[in-house]
């Protein structure tokens, strides 16, 4: 496997966990799966529909998204929002990134060209 490879493979698995924290950060508004793909892809978090419709049932079952059909256009869509819990969740996480951040800027200082 090439360098090109291996950075492509190792990033991915550094953003799979920031999916979470995206999604809990989008969902203040009710939102459906592909505007939030939309959203995601527009603010360069790039998430297969495949991945993201799984993410979104199992952070419900979580209890950190409610959800509700809106049936009243032609075609019925399932919206997502952060419940409560979620928001709790969000705070944690967002803490926890930022000191992540901070942490690996520290170790990282003078290395990045």
């Amino acid at each position: 496997m090439g360098t090109d490879e291996l950075i492509l493979s190792q990033a991915q698995e550094l953003r799979r966990g920031t999916v979470v924290l995206a999604c809990l950060a989008l969902l203040e508004e009710p939102r459906y799966g592909y505007a939030l793909l939309e959203t995601l892809g527009g603010a360069g978090i790039a998430v297969d529909g495949n991945t993201l419709y799984p993410l979104l049932r199992r952070l419900e079952k979580q209890g950190l998204l409610m959800s509700e059909w809106n049936t009243n256009e032609s075609r019925p869509r399932k919206f997502y929002r952060i419940s409560p819990e979620g928001v709790r969740v969000r705070t944690g996480l967002l803490r926890e990134w930022q000191d992540l951040g901070a942490s690996i800027s520290r170790l990282t200082r003078g290395i990045v060209e």
